[in-house]
């Protein structure tokens, strides 16, 4: 049985849906003013995998990730850009589109965006209001009342008085508490606002998704998930509106990915060390990126160096080897192998990558040992249930990013042809001084009966 780590109790879980069968998951998404990072890279295949498993496990399942295409930073950039919202959100929802794509995630069942939703947002803070968890300040701004909400903390473990006005939260003087937070913005000047009970507007950000998910999940589903930097105040809030307006538990279990740091340090602008997912694909292979991202356990901390993708880099290649090697066909997984029984027991304990992939060497070592066309296979079709390993294996092993500082395909290709005329001419010494050049360059020669081929080291 698929255990899960819930972090609304702190433990796994056995997962049990709400409908036998079936499963909902709602996973918050982009905030769409700017590139995806590498945090976002990390939200994008965490969750890619773990809709890919329900799935796998027979599950029929409905997948929500939003979309944030109104706050202040869009609002903020799309003046400093002199263009509207509108194109900004909308050229930046086209990259990250492609991002997700390049990095083999597919596409959610639905991908609401905020805008869209705003009715139903009213809705929520109107029930709000109804049960009296909602109140309009002095300054126009409609509040959730923290303290009204018995059940507020459960999901960070943090208490009320363990909460600093200052630390986490902002302090203003039309708040009744300085816990409290936004559900509805009163309107500003040059700012794009909607009509409202409590005049012109726009909605705060944890009301968009407590509005989306309720809309297109129900009121109490399955599955939340998000960046461990959600957990609070952002899902915390959203528990509050949910359980406050609809009087019953929102979600059963909470999923947390954990944080990616550079180089054993935060990422971050000021520190120099935060980079987009464009631009690591400019020197990446994006199957090796999200290889290196799956290595690690989701609620683990991941950290990004060129050393670590270096090493996934060539870990892959070596999967790739294999399937090359042994003539790797295209079969469904046999689920009664024991690779497999393996996989299965892995993905099982809380979607535990690591030692699926472990199972992936496994398959691997026994192909090559046993020149084995069915192990073969079946590290393909298992290695495709992480969406892994789609690729042709001489396509892969020969490819390098478009800025790699490696040999273009024709000169290497052209050096080969070079070797081969210097073997038929017997010039020994002039095939293996190329042979060396080559791998100096960071290219592997195999000779085989069937000719010359090669692969980058």
């Amino acid at each position: 049985m698929l255990r899960i780590y819930n972090s609304l109790t702190r433990e796994k879980q056995d997962f049990v849906p709400i409908e036998p069968g079936k499963a909902r998951m709602y996973v918050c998404g982009m905030t769409v003013y700017d590139y995806c990072h590498l945090g976002h890279a990390r939200v994008l295949v965490v969750f890619d995998i773990v809709q890919r498993w329900l799935r796998a496990s027979g599950l029929q399942l409905t997948y929500v990730r939003n979309i944030t295409d109104i706050d202040d930073k869009i609002i903020k950039r799309a003046l400093e850009n002199k263009e509207s919202i509108g194109e900004l959100t909308d050229r930046f929802i086209a990259f990250m589109n492609e991002d997700a794509a390049a990095l083999g995630v597919e596409k959610p069942d639905h991908e609401p965006r905020a805008t869209e939703y705003v009715p139903q947002m009213l809705d929520l803070i109107a029930g709000l209001e109804k049960n009296g968890l909602a109140y309009q300040a002095s300054d126009g701004d409609v509040n959730f009342s923290v303290r009204k909400f018995p059940g507020y903390g459960k999901l960070s473990g943090k208490s009320l008085d363990d909460l600093r006005a200052g630390e986490r939260v902002e302090l203003d003087a039309a708040k009744q508490d300085p816990l409290d937070f936004v559900l509805w913005k009163h309107a500003k000047e040059g700012e794009p606002s909607w009509n409202s009970p409590w005049g012109d507007g726009r909605p705060g950000w944890h009301i968009e998704c407590s509005a989306m998910s309720s809309d297109l999940l129900g009121k109490h589903f399955d599955i939340h998930g998000g960046g461990q930097d959600l957990q609070f105040p952002h899902h915390e809030n959203e528990i509050a509106q949910s359980e406050g307006a609809h009087r019953c538990q929102f979600v059963n279990y909470w999923m947390h990915n954990g944080f990616v740091r550079v180089d054993d340090e935060k990422m971050s602008k000021s520190l120099g060390n935060f980079f987009s997912i464009r631009e690591v694909l400019k020197k990446y292979d994006a199957e090796v990126v999200r290889f290196f991202i799956l290595r690690a356990h989701y609620r683990s901390p991941l950290n990004y160096s060129d050393a670590h993708l270096d090493d996934a880099r060539q870990a892959l290649s070596r999967l790739y080897t294999a399937l090359k090697a042994a003539g790797a066909g295209e079969a469904a997984a046999d689920w009664n192998e024991p690779h497999a029984q393996r996989f299965r027991q892995a993905m099982d304990d809380d979607f535990n990558t690591p030692e699926a992939c472990a199972v992936l060497f496994d398959l691997a070592a026994e192909a090559n040992r046993n020149k084995s066309a069915a192990m073969a296979s079946q590290l393909r079709a298992l290695g495709g249930v992480m969406g892994l390993l789609k690729r042709d294996p001489q396509a892969f092993l020969q490819a390098a990013p478009e800025s790699a500082d490696e040999w273009p395909v024709a000169r290497i290709e052209a050096a080969v042809a070079d070797r081969v005329g210097a073997k038929k001419a017997k010039n020994y010494a002039e095939s293996d001084r190329i042979r060396a050049e080559l791998l100096a360059a960071g290219v592997v020669l195999e000779d085989g009966a069937q000719g010359t081929s090669w692969r980058r080291a």
